[in-house]
This record gives structure tokens, C-alpha cells and sequence, in this order.
């Protein structure tokens, strides 16, 4: 009868019950005392497959979560602003800065500032975060907000940055949870680290804006009651005009359109609207606007704001419409260079 000789293994190699060598990585769980043939294969295949199990492990595991914020102890906030726009931010450590804006004639808003593409497009939840020495204060959901590639990925409603304000104020943290554009879920978090004091600088610049700003006045209607003559209400949507003129001088054309309404004949109504612009520019050039910046034209009644069927429609159709643009200014001819050459004599 011959003999069963089993395979010694080299010293430090493990050898699996089949008598295959096994990767150092591997174990065996206890093996029952009988073990058929189909139990060893099936033991084989699966201790020779271990990529699909750590792939599976991998699959299973939840998806990581990515939070940029600046440390403690440098966290700072940044006041900076001008007649036309003020701004407080706080550098994000690693993504960008989160800031507060507000613009002339309007109310602040909240955006994020990317360096790079970090969140993906989409809604992000928008909360105003209790700082963890705040035992007993949750966080205040503020709703969702809008976000889309771009170097400024994000920007709330004037509600929404009025609420983070008020939150900043207590303690609270503005936080965006969102998800990158890879799938991972995302917070941009800042801190209420010496909020106080630059909040204090902000609202003073807030104090020196202008009463508008450019997209608010670019295209304006001054109305007539009645007439030919400017009335207060006019007067005082000019000297707004004028004062952010004053305030920015690349806005360098001026623009006037008289209009009437129907009331008249059309040659009554078309001089009824010369002399409405004509008032208008009289007003400016009075104030010191040069008239060489402005354009006169006058249409009579052919571009109704709305149907001349009533008494206050046909008021509303009464009126002369600014526009104003920048144009760049006509630069110069350089003037003949000098000649070289010695003057001709006779």
C-alpha cells in the first residue's frame, strides 16, 4: 500500500488546507472538524479572490466628507468697500472666502468664492450653525440656495444673508452643506471669531453709499403729469442721477427720449415731447453736465408704455426715458513728429 506524504511548508509560509500557499494577508476562519471536497473548493476560490471582497468593502463604505474652514486662532474678518459696494469677508482656508456684499440702493447678500471647482451644481442647505460652546442651540435652517460652477459658486437672497448677519452676531456660523462635484459630501464653514468690530467697520461703510447704483439708473423714466415742465417728483429722480454721475465719471453719454400720449395731433404731440426732453436737458446742463455728452431725440405719441385708453395710462406715457452707457473716450491724435531735415531756404 503506498504512502500519503504531505507537503512541509518552508519556514514562515502558510499553506492552506489544500496545500496551497496562501498571500501573508490572509486568514482562515476555524474550520468545522469535517470539511467535504466541495467545502475545500469553495474555501479555495474564495481565499484566491480577495480583490472582489475588498472591493465590495469598499463599495459599502459610506462616501467622505470633506469640511473647509480656517482654524480658530486665524480666523479674521475683512472690511473693504467705496461709494459704490461694501464688502465683509472671511478667508476659507483651502476653498476661497465666504464674504458679505452689499451694493449701492440695495440690501447685503452672502456668496462663496471658490479657487477652483470644489462644489458640484445644484441646491446646497444654507444654516446658520450653533457653535459647539453653545450647549442646548441647534442650528437654524435658512433654506436652499442655488449652486453652479463658476469662481463664485454661490449667492444667497438678501433674507437669507440678513438671517446669517443676526446669526453671526450670536455666535452662530454661517455653514453651506452641500456635496463637491465628485459626489462627496461638503461644508464650508465660517467662524464668528471677532465678528463684533468688523461688523461695526461694515455697517459704517454701509452709511456711504450711494442712494443707487448703475443697473438701477441706466434706463429711468421721468414723468409728466401734466404739460411741459419738470415737477418735484422729476427733479428728484435728477438730482439722484446726478449725484451718482458725480460720483462715477465713466458713465460719460446721456441719453434723452421725450414721449406724449395721444391727446393731441400728432404734430402737437411730437413737439410736446421735444420740449419735455428739452426741459430734462436743460436741467442736467443747469447742474453741469456738459451738452456735448447728451443726445436729444423725441418721438410724439409712437411708443406708448402702455394703451392710451385711460387718464392714468396716458399720464404714464407722458414722459422722457435716461439711458445711460460709457463710451470710451476719443483718444488723442499723436501730434506730427518734428522733422529732422534743415529747413528749405530761398
Amino acid at each position: 500500500m503506498g504512502k500519503c506524504y504531505r507537503k512541509r511548508p518552508i519556514a514562515g509560509q502558510r499553506i492552506s488546507p489544500t496545500g496551497h500557499q496562501l498571500s501573508p494577508g490572509i486568514k482562515f476562519a476555524s474550520l468545522p472538524p469535517i470539511l467535504t471536497a466541495s467545502t475545500l473548493v469553495t474555501l479555495e476560490r474564495t481565499v484566491h479572490q480577495p480583490t472582489f471582497a475588498l472591493l465590495g468593502l469598499m463599495l459599502s463604505l459610506p462616501a467622505t466628507a470633506l469640511t473647509f474652514q480656517t482654524r480658530l486662532e486665524k480666523a479674521q474678518w475683512q472690511v473693504e468697500g467705496d461709494q459704490f459696494e461694501c464688502r465683509l469677508s472671511q478667508p476659507v482656508a483651502d476653498f476661497g472666502s465666504g464674504e458679505f456684499v452689499r451694493k449701492a440702493g440695495e440690501q447685503a447678500i452672502f456668496r462663496l468664492n471658490a479657487s477652483e471647482r470644489l462644489l458640484g451644481q445644484g441646491q446646497a442647505t444654507l444654516l446658520a450653525a450653533a457653535a459647539p460652546w453653545q450647549p442646548g442651540r441647534g442650528d437654524i435652517n435658512l433654506g436652499a440656495v442655488k449652486v453652479q460652477f463658476g469662481s463664485t459658486p454661490l449667492a444667497t437672497s438678501e433674507a437669507q444673508a440678513a438671517r446669517l448677519l443676526t446669526g453671526l452676531l450670536e455666535g452662530r456660523s454661517p455653514l453651506v452643506r452641500h456635496q463637491s462635484w465628485q459626489g462627496d459630501r461638503t461644508e464650508v464653514r465660517l467662524l464668528p471669531t471677532h465678528f463684533a468690530k468688523a461688523y461695526a467697520e461694515f455697517a459704517t461703510c454701509n452709511t456711504k453709499l450711494l442712494p443707487v447704483n448703475f443697473e438701477q439708473i441706466r434706463n429711468t423714466q421721468i414723468g409728466f403729469a401734466s404739460g411741459i415742465a419738470l415737477d418735484d417728483l422729476g427733479q428728484a429722480k435728477l438730482d439722484i442721477i446726478l449725484e451718482y454721475l458725480k460720483a462715477d465719471p465713466t458713465v460719460n453719454r446721456i441719453q434723452l427720449d421725450g414721449h406724449s400720449d395721444n391727446s393731441g395731433n400728432r404734430l402737437l404731440n411730437r413737439d410736446h415731447s421735444r420740449r419735455r426732453a428739452l426741459a430734462v436737458m436743460e436741467y442736467l446742463k443747469a447742474k453741469g453736465i456738459a451738452e456735448e455728452q447728451i443726445t436729444l431725440r423725441f418721438h410724439g405719441e409712437r411708443y406708448p408704455l402702455v394703451p392710451n385708453n385711460s387718464a392714468s395710462n396716458r399720464a404714464k406715457n407722458r414722459r422722457v426715458t435716461i439711458t445711460l452707457s460709457r463710451e470710451p473716450a476719443a483718444e488723442e491724435a499723436p501730434a506730427p513728429a518734428a522733422s529732422s531735415e534743415p529747413a528749405a531756404t530761398s
